[in-house]
């Protein structure tokens, strides 16, 4: 992304520095290492490659850069029956369906990229008209939700290509909340005079995925910058 582009979406001029970039729509780009591609009517995303319930990870280390801010966004989809938040589990767990970003060790949050399981499900998403869900303190107000499933009747084993997630498009009646956030897609963060140089972590999770991966939430873009 050009630079006056990026001081745009992230509102904080210019010295950006791309920590990670993903583009699966690029026939020569690779899932980064322990992931599992998915192909399907020409979307290719990376997700999960496992039967049972955790997360896959990536990090980017900041090759010591000292920043104070984290911008970035991310492109998935719903694949079988995710289950949005578990309210129950910590940031070390797999505490949501969807994408975690955080920084350092111990982890410290950053954003989430939560997938619901239909767009007809008043608690698929925490952010949904007249939802009930509870967020879990450490996310506070730092995520995004939505559900690539329009279908009342339940959810299948295919990869929703639809309706990409957390684009701010194609949210349905329930989900127009989360589709008007501030910023979306792109997530920003902002810690003051609080520099670091920590790594970012890249996590897809999901709390089951028996024979056949049920749930999963595979990304096909991502790119996040920090200054």
């Amino acid at each position: 992304m050009k630079e006056l582009e990026l001081a745009e979406e992230c509102g904080s001029g210019g010295g950006w520095t791309r920590l990670a970039y993903l583009d699966m729509s690029d026939a020569t780009q690779n899932c980064p290492s322990g992931f599992r591609l998915y192909q399907s009517g020409g979307v290719r995303a990376c997700g999960r490659n496992s039967s049972s319930g955790g997360c896959v990870s990536v990090q980017f280390p900041s090759n010591g850069i000292i920043y104070s801010q984290i911008c970035g966004r991310v492109t998935g989809y719903q694949y079988g029956h995710t289950d949005g938040l578990h309210t129950h589990r910590s940031i070390d767990n797999y505490y949501l369906e969807g994408v975690s970003i955080t920084r350092g060790s111990p982890r410290q949050h950053v954003w989430s990229l939560i997938s619901g399981y239909t767009e007809l499900g008043l608690n698929s998403c925490p952010c949904n008209n007249g939802s009930s869900v509870s967020v879990q303190s450490f996310i506070g107000n730092n995520y995004f939700c939505e559900s690539g499933n329009s279908n009342s009747s339940g959810t299948s084993q295919i990869l929703y290509t639809s309706d990409p997630l957390w684009d701010g498009q194609g949210c349905g009646s329930l989900e127009s909340p989360c589709c008007n956030v501030p910023g979306i897609p792109w997530f920003h963060r902002d810690y003051g005079s609080n520099t670091t140089t920590d790594y970012i972590e890249l996590r897809v999770c999901a709390d089951n995925g028996s024979e056949g991966y049920e749930e999963d939430s595979p990304v096909s873009y991502y790119e996040i910058y920090v200054k």
